[in-house]
Formats: C-alpha cells, sequence, structure tokens
C-alpha cells in the first residue's frame, strides 16, 4: 500500500518564555486535525518538543498536498488564536505569512515528508529537536547511514551493501532548490565537505542505492531566509525508515550519543551540545541545551502503532549526563570565541547593528616619522 508520511511543525506560543505550549493550544491543535481529519487522513499523532507543536500525519493524499497541509496551517492558526488569548511568548511566532498558498514550505512550519511503498512491517523514527537548525541532524543521518563504526549493517547486510545516495540542499540560496545527489561510499569525502557547515548545507533526502526507496526526510527551512531577520531558530523535524534494507533502529540512534555541538540555544546565537531527551521534553537552561527526541512507530494500512519513546531508557540518563557536562563546559565561556556563533552566523540585528556603529569609529593610526639623522 502507498502512504504518505507528513509531519509538520511550528512554535505558535510557549508558557513562560519558550518552555512548552499549554495544554489550551496543544488540544486546539489536536481538535482542529481530529474534526477536519476524518476525510483527509488515515492517522494522526501530536506531540511538542520543547516550545514546538509536531503533527505527524498518514495519508494517500502524497508529498505537498495541499488540503493536508492547508489543515495543518489551519491548526496552527487555531492554536496561535488560544495562545494569544492566553498571553502566550511569541504567539504564532513561527507562522510566517498571512495567508496559505498551496503547501506551508517557505512559510514557517517545519515539514518532512516521504511517499512510501508500504512493507508487510513498516518500522519508522519521527525526530523532533528544538532551539537548534536542521544542519544538526547532519552528523548522526551521516553516521548513520554511511559508516560502519556507528552502522555495522553496511558491512553485515547484504540489502546494505551498496550504500545510500544523499540528497544535499545548499539553503542559503534562496532562488530555489539547490541540490546536489552524492553517493556514500564512493563520494565519502564529497558528503564530509559539504556536512561540515550545518549551517550552509543541509541533507534533505537519503534514498537506498539497492532498492531506489527513500529512507529519510528532513525539513531544511532557515527561517531567517524566509522572514529576513531572525525569528527563532529552525526546529527541525525528520523520519527515518528503519529494518530490513535500511539502517536498524538502534544504527539510527546511535550517534546521538555523542551529544555533538550545534548552532541555537540562547537567542539562537550559541554552540550547544544536543541532547537525546523523552518525549515532551521542556526548554530549560539557556535555552536549552538543544533538545531532540524521538517517537519509534510502525504503521500498517496507514495506521499508526503507538509510540514507543527511543530516548526513555536508562543508557539516555547517562548521555543526557554527560551532554549537561559538555554544556556547562562551553557556556563558561560565554561570548568568547566558538561559545557563540562568528560574526556572520548571527541572527539578532542588535549586534549587527553595534558593529555598525563601532566601525565608524575606528581609525587608521598614521604611521610614525622615521627620526631625521643628523
Amino acid at each position: 500500500m502507498k502512504i504518505t508520511l507528513s509531519v509538520i511543525k511550528a512554535d505558535i506560543g510557549s508558557i513562560g518564555g519558550h518552555i512548552k505550549p499549554s495544554a489550551k493550544v496543544i488540544k486546539a491543535v489536536r481538535d482542529h486535525i481530529e474534526s477536519q481529519g476524518k476525510k483527509k487522513l488515515i492517522d494522526f499523532f501530536i506531540s511538542h518538543t520543547g516550545d514546538d507543536i509536531a503533527i505527524l500525519m498518514t495519508h494517500t493524499g502524497g508529498t505537498g498536498n495541499e488540503g493536508v497541509h492547508k489543515m495543518a496551517w489551519d491548526a496552527f492558526v487555531t492554536g496561535t488564536n488560544v495562545a494569544k488569548g492566553q498571553g502566550l511568548y511569541g504567539a504564532g511566532q513561527d507562522l510566517l505569512k498571512d495567508a496559505f498558498s498551496g503547501n506551508v514550505k517557505g512559510m514557517g512550519p517545519a515539514v518532512a515528508e516521504m511517499e512510501i511503498e508500504e512493507r508487510p512491517n513498516e518500522p519508522f523514527l519521527f525526530f523532533a529537536a528544538d532551539k537548534t537548525e536542521p544542519g544538526a541532524y547532519n552528523l548522526p543521518l551521516f553516521l548513520g547511514f554511511s559508516d560502519p563504526m556507528y552502522c555495522p549493517g553496511l558491512m553485515l547486510s547484504p540489502s546494505m551493501a551498496d550504500g545510500f545516495k544523499f540528497v544535499i540542499m545548499d539553503v542559503n540560496y534562496t532562488e530555489g532548490d539547490r541540490i546536489i545527489e552524492l553517493n556514500a561510499p564512493e563520494d565519502y569525502y564529497g558528503i564530509t565537505t559539504l556536512l561540515r557547515d550545518n549551517s550552509r548545507f543541509v541533507i534533505e533526502s537519503i534514498w537506498s542505492r539497492s532498492s531506489g526507496d527513500q529512507a529519510a526526510a528532513v525539513s531544511t527551512s532557515r527561517l531567517r531566509n524566509i522572514a529576513g531577520k531572525y525569528t527563532g531558530k529552525d526546529d527541525p523535524v525528520h523520519l527515518v525508515r528503519t529494518q530490513s534494507k535500511f539502517p536498524a533502529t538502534g544504527e539510527i540512534l546511535s550517534p546521538y550519543s555523542i551529544g555533538h555541538y550545534v548552532a541555537g540555544t540562547m537567542r539562537g546565537s550559541h554552540n550547544g551540545p544536543m541532547m537525546p531527551c523523552k518525549q515532551n521534553t521542556t526548554i530549560s537552561y539557556f535555552d536549552g541545551p538543544a533538545v531532540v527526541t524521538c517517537a519509534a512507530f510502525c504503521v500498517h494500512n496507514g495506521k499508526l502503532t503507538e509510540p514507543a519513546d527511543a530516548f526513555d531508557h536508562p543508557f539516555w540518563d547517562w548521555v543526557r549526563g554527560n551532554v549537561s557536562q559538555k554544556a556547562q563546559e562551553i557556556r563558561r565561556q560565554g561570548f568568547s570565541g566558538p561559545a557563540m556563533l562568528p560574526y556572520e552566523d548571527l541572527e539578532y540585528g542588535g549586534i549587527v547593528e553595534k558593529m555598525k556603529k563601532l566601525d565608524k569609529e575606528f581609525k587608521v593610526r598614521e604611521k610614525e616619522k622615521a627620526p631625521v639623522s643628523v
């Protein structure tokens, strides 16, 4: 059976700053999807990561389906109105356009979708991150799909022996989707050359080279490129199919034990480690650390099982402790050096204006004249 997995996520208002959406806002979004999705959807699941609400949906309408996207957009608008009524912080923050226009890509919310031919057993993972950018998934996806140190299935599974194709997008290019397709293992070094720059080059999708089937989909929207100014971090989502001809669930999860450093956290202007957290985790320390959650599902005839919380295990408690130490270490450095993003990546206007003012006060010192010899 051919079905579409769609996840659309947005920050539409939060309690106490950037902590979590209110129960009333989440209920408003859920009620809208429940009432309007009867004819459009097979199934859906709603959760929050930090202050972002995510709507995971299954349907047969294909990717970019106008009816499905408009329903999600209207759900967020409905939730925004509730958030405004409660006086929540950042109400409607990620809704950057005034009116819906076909689909929500380029309108603010993060979107990841895959149209798949459903296998007899179809496990997949739904990742959601808060207080970071789409490129935050680059390293764990690269390691999970191309490095036998993390994915021994590349050595042990005949169906994965041909490797995977990476579709990588230049998210700084705003005139259209500027992409490149590179194969692992042949283009291994080319892939790493691009993926070192998380702020510009982002994995958009991954495909099995043996079957041609899509393995992963990642949201790639950069809010600053849509709004023309800082409005919040991009808070990306992604979907990954697992097992059989794809990496095992444990192989995809394994790289998240690193707690790798990503851009984001406070004011979207710092580097910090990404912490794998339990479902519906809030934001706290220094508007972070950047958090990522993972809900594991099986889907059959479009119907979702209940989610299994992939990061709710004693091992990940140990990882969270390590990540907390990494976060504290880099925060002790304050604004200096790599603790804060480089000037060209800073998204808050204040420092840009300060630099313009200071720049006018610089002067070139005149060279001292050499003493005249007598």
